[in-house]
């Protein structure tokens, strides 16, 4: 799909009930989706918690999760183990682990949701057809890292599947920022500011909560107006192309 872009907003979230199995409200919005992207992975995702409003406790079974912190305080359940957690902050969960999310602060907690499938699990659906159980997967890791300080974040001792750096990035204003395509998706999330990002002959406005991904590892340029840009950047390996040559490392 050359020169396209995934564009989505938190302006129509939707209001779900008894996410995980907690009581409570969750507004959540999907930003991206499997089908409209060349890359094994699931889903990026915006989830929204009220004060005292939880996500439920769970085992990842099948699928690698990371929250990227947004707003508010919370308390992050890892394996049974609690841990406070903040805006600017990732939670990563393996395969095999278990993680669940309560808002403690007094504000409404907000978070990115990206979620691939393993290695393991990819292989298991081509040459078997069939899910693993909860009783096949070994014990998984699950850990908290401050992407406000470390701002360029490799999951991968963590994580095992497509996803292969998240960064907090800066584009000052007037500025550009060039994200190249090969071998990649990329997907933007602005958390400051305005702009613009474009895709070979695309170009979409971005503010404040616009999500921008890339399909089919196309470069992504943003440009920042007289604000300025500040953006998380998820960016997930996918297969290349005869054509492309090489191999993704």
């Amino acid at each position: 799909m050359p020169g396209e872009l995934l564009v989505a907003d938190l302006d129509m979230p939707s209001s779900v009930y008894g996410v995980h199995g907690a009581a409570g409200l969750t507004r959540w919005r999907s930003l991206a989706g499997g089908k409209g992207l060349r890359g094994p992975y699931e889903a990026v995702e915006w989830a929204c918690v009220p004060p005292g409003g939880l996500s439920g406790e769970h085992l990842h079974s099948r699928t690698e999760e990371v929250y990227v912190l947004l707003t508010g305080e919370g308390e992050a359940l890892l394996n049974g183990r609690p841990q406070r957690v903040q805006a600017g902050e990732l939670i990563l969960t393996g395969l095999g682990a278990t993680h669940g999310l309560r808002n403690v602060g007094s504000e409404p907690l907000s978070w990115l949701t990206l979620e691939v499938p393993a290695p393991r699990t990819v292989t298991l659906a081509r040459s078997q057809r069939k899910e693993i159980t909860s009783m096949q997967v070994p014990a998984g890791r699950a850990t908290v890292v401050d992407l406000g300080r470390e701002l360029d974040v490799d999951p991968r001792p963590v994580l095992q599947g497509p996803l292969r750096r998240i960064r907090m990035l800066r584009v000052v204003p007037g500025a550009s920022l060039d994200l190249p395509g090969r071998g990649f998706e990329h997907t933007v999330f602005v958390l400051d500011g305005q702009g613009s990002a474009s895709a070979q002959s695309v170009t979409v406005p971005v503010r404040q909560g616009t999500a921008v991904t890339t399909s089919g590892g196309e470069d992504l340029r943003l440009d920042a107006d007289a604000e300025g840009l500040r953006v998380v950047c998820a960016s997930f390996a996918i297969p290349l192309q005869p054509s492309e040559g090489g191999d993704l490392r």
